[in-house]
């Protein structure tokens, strides 16, 4: 039994307990003054009805429905909790922490009492109680008469360690696979309301584990992602509340990339490719290349992936592919020996792949010898032979050409005496020039010792081992031969000049019998002239010109005067063909004249005077105008 008491401010009324200590553990005895343990909050949870204290006023504990009429003025949710240290009380309303105002007020015993409760009070009002070890909570429900209400909540839950997870309906839930996730959906309503379960909008079984407005998932994974709606229906209506359930799955690594090989396969052979592993993999490439790094990641939802050099974000030139997964490097020389790493994330965690790239160097090589560069005597040496390799492998010796040469020191090589040879003198001058001469030379026997003199042997020693050379031959065979040019031709060309003109003749080639032969053999013998200039009388030419005629106008544009152009001889003045006079110009026989404006004037049109117009003001005037030049 708890006794009722008036607490003086107006409307208000409490319930309270006469002795806190009903409520604590039996173990604890304080009469003797002991130390009571330390224990997490526990707010103590009443059965009975609420107190209806008058028409007016409604008590109630926590775990209970309030129905609020209409002459209502008061309501007080009374909140006992226990605990050592001693709890913290405070209230929430539809998961918001309550406001205090004139109207929604905090009692010194930490219940909460509405003053003139309206519609806008109507929800789920919860006690928390909290100290250092724990909290607990419990909400009461206050509505009016009507339809159902249900507790709300608009959190958004991630569950990425805990194997069980429980959220109110309204919240958002996103948790790992194989956890079990319990939906809470708290109704209040008179009368009392039904509750359904929704996936997706379609109704779900008892097999879902439906108890006590709470839906169980249990062992979820990617199948069971949708959106679960709890739907609450009395004889009044019907309100429903809904939650998102997204499945997480932390990234994982994968042994294959599918876009890696389709972008390998269009890059061309000169490009290399890896994939990174959480334990790190290796690849060694030849400088100057493209390389193709694959981030092969699983996950849900689809992880982001950042790229890092030795832990850095990437400043070399790259490119990113494939939505990130992959990384080309447009050229491995970029970036030095390190450490390429891909951080994939997503909500339910993050995994770091990485590899590393060795740049391979060319290097100079003098591990071999070229061929001697003789096979007896004093002078045979052998080079070093210098080439370029990378990886052990030769390459075009350009690809070196930025590294220091080694120095290199030629070795003496086939040092000894030669066998004997036969040695031979230049051939003589031929002994005539064409038609068949003769050329000698000396021929030896001799032989090479490998301090490089030359010492003769018999000539037997040499045909031994070879046939001996021939030291005569014919020379110049070709028949000689010479230009022949016939007699001038008469001086009557095309005039050149005063008194100057061309004539020409033929040139052969033939030999020194007379026999015609083609000139390509006469080619290296200094060819005679086949033109030349001469003097003629015919060719004593000059332009004459006449006076110009009176100008066929005297002002205007359109007069002009004209004069007579013959070609004569110089000596006897009489005109010639024009083209005698043409190695000269020939002087204009026309031109304009007068070309000044007319103002006024006459005008003479061959001679013969007429009006003369002019404008004034716009318009047309004339006069008489004399037979005398303008």
């Amino acid at each position: 039994e708890y006794p009722l008491h008036r607490h003086v401010s107006g409307f208000t009324s409490s319930l309270r307990t006469s002795s806190a200590e009903a409520f604590r553990p039996t173990t604890v005895d304080l009469a003797n003054g002991l130390h009571r343990p330390h224990q997490k909050p526990a707010i103590l949870r009443k059965i009975s009805a609420a107190q209806q204290l008058s028409a007016s006023e409604v008590v109630t504990h926590l775990g209970q429905t309030v129905v609020l009429a209409s002459g209502t003025l008061s309501v007080l949710l009374h909140c006992e909790a226990v605990g050592n240290p001693k709890p913290t009380i405070s209230w929430a309303k539809n998961g918001e922490e309550v406001k205090y105002n004139d109207r929604m007020l905090l009692q010194p015993d930490d219940s909460l009492q509405i003053l003139a409760p309206v519609e806008a009070d109507v929800g789920f009002y919860a006690c928390n109680a909290s100290n250092a070890l724990g909290s607990d909570s419990v909400s009461i429900a206050v509505t009016l008469a009507g339809k159902p209400l249900i507790k709300a909540s608009r959190a958004t839950v991630i569950n990425t360690e805990s194997s069980a997870v429980t959220v109110d309906i309204g919240s958002t839930v996103k948790t790992i696979q194989r956890a079990n996730v319990t939906i809470s959906c708290q109704v209040a309503g008179v009368p009392e309301a039904e509750v359904t379960w929704f996936k997706n909008k379609v109704k779900l079984s008892s097999a879902h584990h439906l108890h006590d407005g709470l839906l169980l998932i249990a062992n979820v994974s990617l199948s069971d992602e949708g959106l679960y709606s709890c739907k609450a229906a009395n004889l009044r209506g019907e309100v429903t509340e809904s939650s998102q359930l997204l499945v997480l799955e932390p990234p994982r690594p994968l042994t294959y990339l599918e876009d890696l090989t389709a972008v390998l396969s269009s890059a061309g052979t000169s490009t290399r490719s890896v994939l990174t592993s959480p334990s790190g993999t290796k690849m060694t490439v030849s400088p100057g290349i493209s390389a193709l790094i694959g981030c092969a990641v699983d996950g849900h939802p689809t992880p982001n992936i950042t790229w890092l050099y030795s832990g850095e974000p990437l400043s070399l030139q790259h490119r990113l592919l494939a939505s990130g997964r992959i990384l080309q490097i447009l050229n491995i020389s970029d970036a030095p020996d390190g450490e390429f790493s891909c951080l994939a994330q997503n909500e339910a965690g993050s995994l770091t792949q990485k590899t590393s790239l060795a740049v391979q160097e060319y290097q100079w090589s003098v591990d071999k010898l070229m061929a001697c560069s003789a096979s007896c005597g004093h002078k045979g040496v052998q080079l070093p032979q210098l080439r370029c390799l990378l990886d052990g492998a030769e390459v075009n010796i350009s690809h070196c050409r930025e590294k220091p040469k080694p120095a290199l020191q030629p070795i003496a090589c086939n040092r000894r005496d030669c066998p004997s040879r036969w040695m031979v003198t230049s051939w003589s001058p031929c002994t005539r020039s064409c038609s068949g001469g003769i050329q000698v030379r000396r021929v030896t026997c001799q032989r090479l010792t490998a301090k490089g003199s030359s010492a003769p042997v018999s000539n037997e020693a040499c045909a031994q081992v070879s046939k001996r050379p021939v030291d005569t031959q014919n020379c110049n065979r070709q028949p000689c031969v010479e230009w022949v040019a016939s007699s001038w031709g008469q001086c009557n060309g095309p005039c050149i000049g005063p008194r100057l003109a061309v004539q020409h003749r033929q040139i052969f080639c033939q030999t020194k019998d007379g026999t015609s032969v083609s000139l390509d053999q006469c080619s290296a013998l200094p060819r005679p002239l086949s033109t030349q200039n001469c003097w003629t009388d015919v060719c004593g030419v000059h332009w004459r010109v006449s006076l110009w005629t009176v100008c066929t106008a005297t002002c205007g544009n359109y007069g002009f005067q004209s004069r007579r152009v013959d070609c004569v001889h110089v000596r006897t003045n009489k005109p010639v063909l024009e083209h005698h006079c043409t190695w000269r110009p020939r002087p204009a026989n026309w031109q304009r004249c007068n070309i000044t404006p007319c103002e006024n004037s006459t005008l003479l049109r061959g001679g013969v005077a007429v009006r003369c117009m002019g404008r004034k003001q716009g318009r047309a005037i004339s006069q008489k105008c004399s037979t005398e030049p303008c």
